[in-house]
């Protein structure tokens, strides 16, 4: 029998079969709290769905948020729960969601670029993706790490649940979030998803914890963090499981992993993701012990080039005339010219000789300022066609911030 794919958006009747095909593709089961979870960020009118003979088969869906950029913040396509059942794969559907959801986004022209975390790295550069964000995970053991001592200015430490303390880590967040590059909004809807506990996902942990630093003028520091019970013949050897420790106050970033790293009855820490710049790197007395593995975060791609060019800010002045290639997105294909500095940036057509030559990809990787032109050009992903564009324009893509990525959406 032939297949005919019909294209079309989600129903709410068919949020029981897409949580059952996402869960045969992730190799996991939704139960009813998480799927309450899930379906509280969905954006019906954003999910494409594919479907064989009333059953969706395939999905690729979009949540409307801000994104951090260098400078600036701007409306972002975050994609999310892209799937082909397993009994419909190499039949072209992953690549024509992933065409329809890139036209429909710049036929809209709101959001500039799109993002995303990839479940393996080699699917979406085909697509224009681009690595623009990379982190550090860390799984350690504790009894070895030191940090240095406190200080007057640490300020107050206090434990609680999450949910009662809801509105400051809102208010935390949204102060920090400017300064860091990755980060995205997070609306009521998200921090519902953000702070969500269901007892199917702690695999043997406790519930979720909020710690609080409070300084002079309030709470101005958090860290969100589980611990699993563990014993052997020797005693006990408890892990921390930390999610996320975020404040702009060094002295709050101290006192918060000194408690972390010394719960007592705890052993070892495990950390879903920090920045690559992260001060916790130059904190510890052993930095190795961390045992920290690099890992992909953000995957970014331009969707509208001369809007999101002129979107972010630049490190230092820069005047270039880039050649690009877009094979999906036509429109971004030519020469364009970016001028621009740390106040703001114009990117239009150019009839000039082109300084560099690219594809969209590079440019997703180079957005948020977490790779180094030469290091693109090294690889034969940046071509130089004028002699020295390289040592003058790469300054300007990097950012005095490493790009971060806070949670998996």
């Amino acid at each position: 029998m032939t297949f005919v794919p019909d294209f079309g958006v989600a129903r709410t009747e068919d949020l029981e079969e897409l949580g059952e095909l996402l869960g045969s593709l992730f190799h996991s089961s939704l139960d009813a709290e998480s799927q309450a979870v899930q379906w509280g960020v969905l954006e019906l009118e954003r999910t494409l769905v594919v479907r064989d003979d009333a059953e969706p088969v395939a999905t690729a869906t979009a949540f409307t948020r801000e994104l951090t950029v260098p400078g600036a913040r701007l409306p972002a396509t975050h994609v999310s729960m892209v799937a082909v059942a397993p009994t419909h794969r190499r039949r072209g559907l992953l690549t024509e969601l992933m065409r329809r959801q890139l036209r429909d986004v710049r036929d809209a022209g709101a959001e500039p670029v799109a993002l995303l975390w990839a479940s393996e790295g080699r699917i979406y550069p085909r697509f224009g993706y681009g690595l623009a964000c990379q982190q550090l995970t860390v799984e350690c053991e504790t009894t070895e790490l030191r940090l240095p001592g406190p200080t007057a200015a640490e300020g107050r430490l206090r434990l609680t649940k999450p949910a009662r303390c809801r509105a400051e880590l809102a208010r935390v967040y949204d102060r920090v979030r400017p300064d860091r590059p990755g980060w995205s909004s997070r609306s009521g809807v998200w921090w519902n998803f953000v702070l969500a506990d269901p007892a199917a996902r702690r695999e043997g942990a406790t519930e979720r914890r909020a710690l609080l630093h409070e300084g002079s003028d309030g709470v101005n520091g958090y860290a969100l963090f589980r611990t699993r019970n563990a014993w052997d013949a020797v005693g006990p050897k408890a892990v921390t499981m930390v999610d996320e420790v975020v404040s702009g106050d060094p002295a709050a970033l101290l006192a918060m992993w000194r408690l972390l790293l010394t719960l007592d009855l705890t052993r070892r820490l495990t950390l879903r993701g920090i920045p690559l710049d992260d001060p916790l790197l130059r904190l510890l007395n052993e930095p190795r012990r961390l045992d920290a593995r690099l890992t992909d975060a953000l995957w970014l791609r331009v969707v509208d080039l001369p809007v999101a060019l002129s979107a972010r800010r630049y490190a230092t002045s820069v005047d270039v005339v880039l050649e690009v290639t877009d094979d999906l997105l036509p429109e971004n294909t030519g020469r364009w010219r970016l001028t621009g500095g740390p106040d703001g940036a114009t990117c239009v057509p150019s009839a000039g000789a082109a300084d560099l030559a690219c594809d969209i990809r590079a440019l997703g990787e180079l957005y948020l300022g977490g790779t180094e032109l030469g290091q693109l050009a090294a690889a034969g992903r940046v071509r130089e066609l004028r002699p020295g564009a390289l040592a003058t324009a790469g300054p300007a893509f990097g950012w005095h911030r490493a790009p971060a990525a806070m949670e998996i959406f």
